[in-house]
Parts: structure tokens; sequence; C-alpha cells
């Protein structure tokens, strides 16, 4: 996110003339009347980005905007009223995506029922160049409490990965009956630099049937992450042959391929797919045995740099609909460090609304144990201001998950190691980011939704934070919320998954 006379000879004249403008100034701020007497809408606000935008914006020449309405009818109207074309819609927040020059987007401003008007920014993975520490293997073995010999897996729950893509294909998703982990696989069309209208039901293309959305990306990075929410448990081969499981090894991915090339134009268009679809992701015809319900989103990306929260964006008005309807949103904190001076953790991931967590990163040193440190590059919040710490921590430094070695960003891992086929070759690596934690804590909400199908969005976040491990790595718990004392680095701590559904179903 980019960061952001001679009037002595006669004063009472200039006096008339500052008032003058002055009062047109605020005039287009707050509204008031025409010289005809008729009511002048008030400019809606503009984002910061698209402030920045246009003052480098040539003229003639249409942008892709978001125009936010009292509703969407509202919102579409204003938009082609100022002359804009109207791309896509995010009908349930009333918001529409519009191309249109610099005049024809400040013309929108004062539609009436135009409420705010917000530009499009590049975005990037939070990527940096397991069980054990989170109690994950100990709750699987504990399996679900009041279900005898049903194992703590996420099966049941659907997490919608919104990344590069997924190969559905790779054989860490490959269940003992053949079939893919990967219930649907969504490639998004919606790429509005193109500027070329679509409707919002047509921003993705089915491409389950081929089942691999991220080498149509030249991506890796969704792959990567989504071995972590739901990799199956297998052994790999060669030297050093191990077991490697996800977090959550029961639990289903729909996975949403925005591409490896992020802007919030296209992660938003994701998130409002899962709020239109959450509940029956592969259709209505399809049960919720062979598709479950959409419990939790994975979001391994954000702006460099952090920046200020904005309660008004898209991102926000969709993602607390999405806890208003029972599904947890899970945000990377980011990877830009930082001391406590400054906030530079993910703008989003900062919103109080309970069900909407931000996660750090927490290095084991590869002991596996729980009383490590804290990544250096996890980014850190303002120490002084407690709204931009991250909630908790979770595993996200050398994580081992999988890969494909001619895929981009699988191939800057250090540790290739090959799957359990005699043609996996280099189909694992290791890799680090808060892009690797976030998806530890969408694989545990899965987890913690299977335990308690009936828990809300805050109940699970309050579980989660409440009974977080207290590494004493970094700064000290010096704040305080519902859940207990927190800080600037870590959150609440070290996710603790058997503490967790504990206080889940006590």
């Amino acid at each position: 996110m980019a960061p952001p006379t001679s009037a002595s000879r006669a004063p009472w004249r200039s006096l008339a003339l500052v008032t003058a403008l002055l009062a047109a100034s605020l005039g287009a701020l707050v509204g008031g009347t025409s010289a005809s007497g008729a009511s002048v809408p008030a400019a809606a606000r503009i984002s910061d980005t698209l402030a920045a935008t246009l003052t480098r914006a040539r003229a003639g020449v249409p942008l892709p905007v978001m125009v936010h309405g009292t509703d969407v009818a509202t919102a579409r109207g204003a938009a082609r009223a100022s002359g804009m074309t109207v791309l896509t819609s995010f009908d349930r927040i009333g918001v529409v995506v519009a191309a249109g020059t610099p005049d024809q987007v400040q013309a929108v401003r004062s539609r009436p029922g135009v409420t705010y008007v917000e530009g499009d920014q590049p975005i990037a993975f939070s990527l940096a160049t397991s069980g054990e520490a989170t109690r994950g293997d100990d709750a699987l073995a504990a399996g679900v409490p009041g279900a005898p010999g049903t194992p703590l897996d996420g099966r049941g729950v659907s997490v919608a990965v919104i990344d590069s893509g997924v190969d559905g294909t790779h054989p860490f998703f490959r269940d003992p009956d053949g079939d893919s982990a990967v219930v649907r696989n969504l490639k998004g069309l919606c790429a509005f630099g193109t500027l070329v209208p679509i409707p919002a039901s047509a921003c993705f293309a089915d491409l389950t049937a081929v089942n691999d959305t991220d080498t149509l990306s030249v991506g890796g990075h969704g792959t990567h992450v989504a071995g972590i929410v739901a990799g199956r448990s297998v052994t790999t081969t060669g030297a050093g042959a191990h077991q490697l499981d996800g977090a959550a090894r029961g639990a289903s991915i729909v996975s949403l391929s925005v591409g490896a090339g992020l802007s919030i134009l296209g992660a938003d268009a994701a998130l409002n797919w899962v709020l239109e679809n959450h509940e029956a992701p592969c259709g209505a015809g399809v049960s919720a045995a062979a598709c479950p319900p959409i419990k939790v989103t994975n979001n391994s990306y954000g702006p460099a740099g952090g920046g200020d929260f904005d309660p008004e964006s898209a991102t926000v008005k969709l993602q607390r609909a999405l806890a208003a309807e029972g599904v947890v949103t899970v945000w990377a904190a980011g990877n830009d460090g930082g001391d406590g001076s400054t906030s530079l953790t993910n703008p989003p991931g900062q919103d109080p609304t309970p069900g909407i967590i931000s996660v750090a990163s927490y290095d084991d040193g590869g002991t596996g144990t729980r009383d490590g440190v804290v990544s250096d590059f996890s980014s850190r919040g303002d120490a002084a201001d407690q709204s931009t710490w991250p909630d908790l921590s979770a595993p996200g430094t050398d994580i081992e998950s999988a890969c494909r070695p001619y895929l981009v960003i699988c191939s800057t891992g250090l540790a290739p190691v090959n799957g359990p086929g005699l043609l996996d070759l280099a189909t694992f690596n290791t890799i680090s980011g808060t892009s690797m934690a976030a998806p530890h804590i969408a694989g545990i909400v899965a987890q913690l939704f299977q335990a308690d199908p009936t828990a809300t969005p805050a109940e699970v976040e309050a579980a989660l934070n409440g009974s977080a491990h207290k590494l004493t790595d970094g700064a000290a718990y010096t704040g305080s919320d519902a859940a207990g004392s927190t800080s600037y680095d870590k959150g609440h701590g070290l996710v603790d998954v058997v503490a967790a559904v504990a206080a889940l179903t006590a």
C-alpha cells in the first residue's frame, strides 16, 4: 500500500475571496443548494489509494473503481448516469465495479446515494524468502469431543483458499479413494484491467474437472498454502523420508484462483463469491457430504508495508457480511517486520469484528517445540495502538508443503523433497512467510467447526485467542481484551489446538 502581499491594500476583499472559496469547498464536501435552489448532494469520500491514482491519471483514460451505494441498484444507476461502464457488482454489499475516466469518477461522487468510491491497488502474497508446536497431532489423536473414534481432522468443513490457484491433482490432496480434497476449483475471469463487463455470477469459471488452476497462473503459492490447510497424510521418499500432514487433513478445499498478479478488485470478487455461495459451494444439487459448506476463508496476501484500516472498504464490508453468516476470515499479518514504532500489519486483518483473525508467524527453529521465537519477518503492529496488533501466531518459518518444481514460487524453496510416487519429484518444498502461518489457523478453524458445528465466528476466535500458549519471546503481553493479554508482535500467543477445542466445547 502506498504509505500517503498586495492583499494588505484591501484586506476585506481577500477575506471575501477566502470565504467564497471555503464555502465552495465545503459545499463539495457537505452538499448544499445550487443557485436555482435545488439540493446538491454531498460528494462521497474517496479512498486514499484512489486519490493518489487520480493525481497521476491521464484525462480521458478509464480506470476501474468500486462505487459504493446505499444499495446495488443505486450504485449501478449512479455509475451509468456518470457515463461509466459497469463491469460487475457485489450485490450483497451494494457495490459495483465500474470503469470511468477521472472526470467521470469525480462526477459519480456527487450522485445521490453514492457513499464511497474506492480505487484498486496491487497486493502481494505474504511470502518470505507443525503439528507438534500447535498440538495439532495431540488434537487429532484425542478426536472429536463427545464422538468417540471420530478423528478431529476438519471433515465436514470446506476452507476457501483465495490465492494464485491450487493444483488439486497434487498427491498431497489425494484421498484414499483417489478423490481430491479440492472439491471445487475456480479460475477468476474478472480481470478488471481489461475493463470488460462480466456479471458477478460469471466472474469464476469452474475448472474442477481439470482441477489445476495454479499451473495456469504459473504460481505455486496457492498449492503450498492449501497443503498447509488440508494436506492428506503422505510419506515422502528418498533420504530423510518422513510423514507429512496438513493442519486439517480431513477438510475440503474450495480454490478461488485470482492469479499470481493480485489486486484488491480480484480478491474482493473472490470474497464476494464466497459470500454468495458458502452454503453450497459446489451447487445446490451437490450434497454437503461431498462438498461441505465453507466455514472459513484463507487470505495470504495484502499490500506491502501495511496501511490504515478502512472500515468503508469493500473488503471489510464483505468479511463482516461473511462473519454475520457464520464464516471466519483469516488474514496473514504481513512480512514487513517492524519494531512497534508504527503499524505494518495487513489492514483488513485489523478489523475488530469477531471472527476476523490476523495471524503472525512463529519460528520453532525446527524443534517442534512451543517456546520458539516470533519470526523476524512477521509484521508487527503499532505498540501504542492495540487495534493494529495480530490476533495470534502460528508456524510460518520453514514450512514444508505441496509444490511443483516448475512453478515460480516453489522454485524459491530451499529443500525440495520427493513425494510418495515414483514420478513425484520435488513435489514438496519448504517456504516461509505469514502466508504459511495463516493457513495453519484456517485449518484449525475447520477443526473447531467440526468439534462444534453450531459455533459462531466470534466463539471460534475467542476460543483460539483465549487458549493461546504464551510464548515468552518478543514483546510483553501488555494489552488486554475479552480473551486476555496480548502483544503487538504475536497477539495472544501461539495457537494451541487442544486447548482451543476444550475452550470451545466446554
